[in-house]
């Protein structure tokens, strides 16, 4: 499936002149780039569909330590994306485009992710619903806009990071997407929590459009 390349998100760290369609992630599709755009016209890994499959097929690609055969999979913000014998964090820069961070082999068995809901399931387990789809079952105390740390290799959580103060905060959604600072304060406003973030500049922004990180 493809698109119009004027349709593309805005997040896109590609060029808005080019060929006229691209790619569409095979799910996920508005807040995600499909793996083939990726390789090709951002890390310009592969140059062709045709090379991208071959590298699939030889098992060379991971995202968050799983075997990807799809050319369109969704690349979704802070997945672990890894080529071979090198691995990428995705992230958001200041100017609001995704950028694909370096990072070493420890730091690719493990991904951040905001706890977006929860509930009771047997055994007295609580399930959590996570960011970008996915859910996880933890016996340890959690809250909706908590992140949690899970790691791939055994699919456990390896720890809890609360939405509170003097945690890093990255804001991912909204006029302020791609800050990232130390909560000052977290105030109820008009009926929503909202988060004082120390950044290059001071600004609030609603928690629900951010993601606490260590």
């Amino acid at each position: 499936m493809y698109q119009n390349r004027n349709n593309i998100g805005k997040f896109w760290p590609i060029p808005r002149k080019g060929t006229k369609y691209l790619a569409v992630s095979s799910h996920n599709k508005r807040e995600s780039i499909p793996l083939i755009v990726v390789l090709r016209d951002v890390l310009k890994t592969v140059r062709t569909k045709k090379e991208l499959r071959k590298a699939l097929n030889e098992k060379q690609i991971l995202i968050n330590g799983k075997e990807i055969r799809e050319t369109n999979y969704p690349v979704s913000l802070f997945d672990v994306l890894s080529v071979g014998n090198k691995n990428y964090r995705a992230t958001l820069s200041k100017h609001k485009k995704t950028m694909f961070e370096e990072i070493s082999d420890k730091e690719s068995s493990a991904k951040t992710i905001k706890v977006i809901g929860k509930k009771l399931i047997k055994g007295n387990n609580v399930q959590v619903n996570l960011l970008y789809g996915g859910n996880v079952i933890i016996k340890d105390e959690v809250n909706v806009d908590d992140s949690i740390v899970l790691n791939f290799k055994n699919n456990k959580v390896e720890r809890i990071i609360k939405m509170e103060k003097g945690k890093t905060a990255y804001v991912i959604k909204g006029r302020h997407t791609g800050e990232k600072g130390k909560i000052e304060s977290i105030e109820e406003i008009g009926g929503r929590k909202i988060a004082k973030i120390d950044s290059d500049k001071k600004v609030n922004v609603w928690i629900k459009n951010i993601i606490v990180m260590e």
